[in-house]
């Protein structure tokens, strides 16, 4: 079984050389790898330690440079190239254990069900333990269900059967460069039953300064018509048993993002179906308020 590895990358020269040495000890456990990097625009060393690499790799790396777009629109492009059945997004400043690659071929190996389309694993964060009920280990489940209903929100590597993870893109908003991924496996959700979780880590990963998670208002801000295109999506998906902490999460940022994109009150309640729209209404007004002190 092939693993296609997907990376985007932006000015990451000094993190890269740890990714691609856990990549070299993986392919003492599993021999079919591919590696995508697609250089987001870089200005440092990026491509020159990366042609080193093509040159002296077993493995394959494609090598790929783009005008500077943003990392959703680096792994779109990337998505073209993917050869492999399973494909993993693995960003430039995480890394794989050693066996990870073989781990993942063989639990693919075991998927009886064709609408199933990944499996799920949990990250490693530096300095931070995660726990998950064991009772999840081997489900397959929905990941809207996973934040919204059962309220699991630990750091997760996901993988995908490649044949399935081909047929969607992220979807930018509006000329941004930036959208939540969870919009994109939401949808894949709605077609699909869903992932199976593994409780195990594969990825290793210490959050950088300049990460998108360090610097999630700045985000919010900087790109408002994807977050609202998302939030509206989530209020409107079928979402029976959502927690009610997590559909007031929902209804905040969904008014949130509707004052930061200039909607209208009336545009605001006019988007939003069945009961969430009667707490849309309930909150629209005090929502916009806050959203004033939030800009």
């Amino acid at each position: 079984m092939k693993i296609s590895i997907v990376t985007a990358t932006y000015n990451r020269a000094n993190l890269l050389p740890i990714l691609y040495e856990s990549i070299n000890k993986n392919y003492k456990f599993h021999k079919n790898i591919e590696w995508i990097i697609v250089d987001d625009g870089s200005k440092d060393e990026t491509k020159k330690i990366v042609d080193e690499w093509v040159e002296q790799s077993k493995y394959k790396i494609k090598y790929f440079y783009q005008e500077n777009s943003g990392k959703m629109m680096a792994i779109n492009n990337g998505m073209a190239y993917v050869t492999g059945d399973v494909v993993i997004e693995i960003d430039s400043d995480d890394y794989l254990v050693d066996d990870a690659c073989k781990i993942i071929s063989e639990d693919y190996k075991n998927i009886k069900d064709e609408n199933v389309y990944g499996i799920i694993y949990k990250k490693k964060i530096v300095n931070h333990n995660t726990f998950v009920d064991e009772k999840l280990n081997g489900k397959t489940i929905k990941l809207f269900d996973m934040h919204y209903k059962y309220g699991y929100d630990f750091d997760m590597i996901l993988t995908f059967k490649s044949d399935i993870r081909k047929k969607y893109n992220y979807l930018l908003e509006n000329g941004e460069k930036f959208i939540t991924e969870a919009r994109l496996y939401y949808k894949m959700d709605q077609d699909y039953d869903g992932l199976i979780f593994k409780n195990k880590e594969l990825i290793v990963c210490e959050y950088m300064q300049d990460g998108y998670t360090n610097n999630i208002k700045k985000l919010f801000k900087k790109y408002p018509y994807g977050y609202y295109a998302f939030f509206k999506e989530c209020l409107n998906y079928k979402n029976n048993g959502m927690l009610l902490k997590k559909r007031f999460y929902l209804i905040k940022h969904y008014i949130l993002f509707s004052y930061l994109t200039h909607k209208t009150i009336y545009e605001c309640i006019k988007e939003i179906n069945g009961i969430n729209k009667l707490f849309v209404i309930l909150f629209v007004i005090p929502g916009y308020i806050k959203s004033k002190k939030f800009v």
